[in-house]
Order: structure tokens, then C-alpha cells, then sequence
């Protein structure tokens, strides 16, 4: 009878070992072809997402040479006005010149007009420095520029029969560009008396508090609202969502760069027919 050989023990160590070496080796491999496509799935994202930056920086050249252009462009009907208001009072008989309803009236106007040119003239500065921050950034007193806001919107108020009210609580001051803050709180707080509801007369609440370092400010109103939909679209370029008044949807689409380009952020809060509360949040800023 023939002798059956024994199995050699380390023969088959060695085919256990090989067989667990081809398992690694085929996670490996596995393992290997997932990375890879990981690493195309990132390569893809981040030729995207460069894609999308390079939108959108085209986007803010574009805008900025909106502003630029159009501030530029509407310094001559201002001067216009400006040569007609001098050109009225020199026409106008004296007993009507010394009425004082009138002559408040051209002061306001007059006045309207200078702090309207100002701000053109600032605009044009900014947009010929092309700069992010559109020049340099100053310590100023909301209760200082929100009266400035008052004031341009006078004839409004008047109007209307409307109340503007300001409560800002504690130290309200900020550090930001001039231009920039007045073009926040003139837009945000025009915007309420212009979008009034036809029943009510317009009451637009304006109040401040700090949060750490960040200064948040409230602007409320009692007018029309927004509903939902239109408050996804609110701070698209060029969006208009009331075409009964005058208006060229660029207002919000600036506050939200605005904020945007520092650090901060501007919210709405609103229903249709009953009013609006759009919040913003000023963060701290080194002069």
C-alpha cells in the first residue's frame, strides 16, 4: 500500500498567507479606485466652485461699473436742478420770496439737492478707486446719519402723514465707510415709506442694540409685506416686486453687498398686508 504524504503545515501557511495577501491587496486596489474617484469628484467641485468666484467677481465688476456709471451719469440733471432752483428764486417777484412757506420749501429743496450731489460725488470717488471697501472708514453716530435720512425724506413724511421713529439703544456708533452706511439706512428706510399700505399711514421704526461686538439694527414698518415667495427673491438684482410705485431694484441688491463685503448680513422678516422688519448686522471694524 502506497504511502500517503502528510500535509506540510508551513505549505499551507503560506497558501492562508497568500490568500490574505490578495485580499489586501484587492481592498487595496478598491480602495485605490474609490480615491480616485473622490479625487475627481473634488477636481470637478473645485473647477466649479473657481467657475462660480469667477461669476461672481465678474458680477461685482459689472455692478460696481453700474454704480460708477449711473452716479456719474446723474451729476448733470443735478446740476440742472441746482441752476433752475437759482434760476426760479431770481424770478420770483419779491413779495413771494419773502413768504416763509416758500422759502422753507426752496430751502429744503436746495438742501435735498447738496446732500443728494455729496453723495453722487462719493460714489463717483469710490467707483474711480475701485475698491472693495470704496474708501476710507470713519466712526459715525447712527442717530446723526438716520437724521440725515430724515431729512431727505421730509417731503415724504410730510406726504404722507407718516412718523419716522429712532431708538437706538446705548453707544450707537459704528465704524464704516459714510457713503456706504447712509446708502444702507436711506434704502432700507425709504423703502418702508415708499411700499406704505394704502390703508394706514406710514410708521417706520428704527432701533439698534449691540450683540458683543456687532451692532444690530432693526428697521419695521406697517406697509404692504412681502409673502414668502417674494422674500426669496428680495435681494436679487434688478428684482422689483411692486410695480405701483417708481423703482429700479437695485436698492437691496446694494445693502446686501454692502454688509456682504464686511462681514455682516441683512434678514427680512415679514407678512403680506401686515408689515416688515428687515434686520441688519454691523460687524466690528478697525478704523
Amino acid at each position: 500500500m502506497p504511502e500517503i504524504p502528510l500535509p506540510n503545515p508551513a505549505h499551507a501557511s503560506l497558501e492562508t498567507e497568500n490568500r490574505l495577501l490578495r485580499a489586501d491587496l484587492l481592498r487595496a486596489n478598491e480602495h485605490a479606485s474609490n480615491l480616485s474617484a473622490l479625487n475627481e469628484e473634488l477636481r470637478v467641485s473645485n473647477d466649479e466652485l473657481i467657475e462660480a468666484n469667477n461669476q461672481l467677481v465678474h458680477t461685482n465688476d459689472e455692478l460696481d461699473t453700474f454704480v460708477y456709471t449711473a452716479s456719474h451719469d446723474l451729476q448733470a440733471p443735478v446740476n440742472n436742478l441746482k441752476g433752475l432752483i437759482q434760476l426760479l428764486e431770481s424770478h420770483l417777484p419779491a413779495q413771494f420770496r419773502q413768504t416763509p412757506d416758500l422759502d422753507n420749501l426752496l430751502e429744503m429743496i436746495k438742501s435735498s439737492l447738496a446732500r443728494f450731489s455729496q453723495t453722487l460725488d462719493q460714489l463717483v470717488d469710490a467707483g474711480t478707486k475701485r475698491s472693495e471697501n470704496s474708501g476710507p472708514r470713519e466712526l459715525l453716530n447712527l442717530a446723526t446719519v438716520l437724521e440725515e435720512v430724515r431729512q431727505d425724506l421730509a417731503p415724504v413724511l410730510i406726504a404722507t402723514e407718516g412718523r419716522l421713529e429712532v431708538d437706538l439703544a446705548g453707544k450707537a456708533d459704528v465704524v464704516f465707510a459714510p457713503q456706504h452706511l447712509r446708502s444702507v439706512l436711506y434704502n432700507l428706510v425709504s423703502n418702508a415709506f415708499k411700499y406704505r399700505h394704502p390703508d394706514r399711514a406710514p410708521v417706520v421704526r428704527v432701533r439698534s442694540h449691540r450683540e458683543a461686538s456687532r451692532v444690530v439694527v432693526s428697521v419695521q414698518d406697517n406697509g404692504l409685506g412681502l409673502s414668502e415667495e417674494q422674500q426669496d427673491q428680495l435681494f436679487g438684482l434688478f428684482r422689483r416686486l411692486h410695480s405701483h410705485v417708481e423703482g429700479t431694484g437695485v436698492g437691496l441688491y446694494l445693502v446686501k453687498k454692502i454688509l456682504d463685503n464686511v462681514g455682516g448680513a441683512v434678514r427680512v422678516k415679514s407678512q403680506l398686508g401686515q408689515g416688515s422688519i428687515f434686520t441688519i448686522i454691523i460687524p466690528k471694524q478697525k478704523l
